[in-house]
């Protein structure tokens, strides 16, 4: 067992769990938006309440929900970690020319990580004091349909009330802007560091990665901007 600790807890174990949790996250965003898009739907609301209370009462979820909370817990530690370590070991010549070469190869998204994730954090704090306190503990209105049991939370009223608001959508959009650079460099880190990189797959990768980073916050951006706009 302490070739496990020893491992998870050295710098390349560190960056691996970075790279899972990442991984994981990343196809949590899919289901996410999956779900978000049904705002779009021209119904008041009825699809994206039903498919909130679907998430919020089915017991498999609510469990599924834990581990993704898990998720974002170590990737936000490991992240940490790993940035004060970075700017602890730059005092070194040999490291300053490392994170150049670097640099010089995955651009600008790759040398403010850290930046970017802590933008995306501070997103989260907000979207999860906005969305998720309001939907476990406020007082949010109750609509029922047709051919659905009991009664369902508005949330769909909740969320077209704040990006009602162009200061809410400016700060949804420009927090989409940072998670696309975070996955932009993220994506194909995560495969680099579990050694899942190969000359001739990795253009593969680096090509669906570049898709995902600028597709999925597009298409998560656009929810707000259409909702106030309409």
């Amino acid at each position: 067992m302490n070739w496990i600790i020893n491992f998870f807890t050295s710098s390349i174990g560190k960056k691996v769990i970075m790279s899972l949790t990442g991984l994981f996250l990343i196809s949590f965003l899919l289901v996410h938006l999956s779900g978000n898009l049904q705002l779009l739907i021209d119904d008041g609301g009825k699809q994206f309440n039903i498919y909130a209370k679907f998430m919020t009462t089915n017991p498999v979820i609510k469990f599924l929900a834990y581990g993704l909370y898990a998720g974002f817990l170590l990737h936000i530690i490991q992240g940490i970690i790993l940035w004060v370590q970075n700017k602890s070991a730059r005092g070194g010549n040999r490291y300053a020319k490392k994170v150049t070469r670097a640099t010089a190869t995955n651009g600008w998204a790759a040398k403010n990580m850290a930046w970017l994730g802590i933008l995306v954090l501070i997103f989260l704090f907000i979207h999860m004091g906005d969305f998720w306190y309001a939907m476990k503990f406020g007082d949010v209105p109750k609509v029922t349909y047709a051919g659905v049991d009991g009664e369902v939370k508005d949330l769909y009223a909740k969320v077209s009330t704040t990006f009602d608001k162009p200061i809410f959508v400016a700060i949804y959009v420009i927090s989409m802007i940072g998670l696309g650079f975070h996955l932009l460099h993220g994506f194909q880190s995560a495969f680099q560091t579990l050694g899942l990189n190969h000359p001739k797959y990795s253009p593969i990768i680096k090509g669906i990665g570049a898709v995902y980073a600028i597709g999925v916050p597009l298409m998560f951006a656009i929810i707000p901007i259409w909702m106030l706009l309409m």
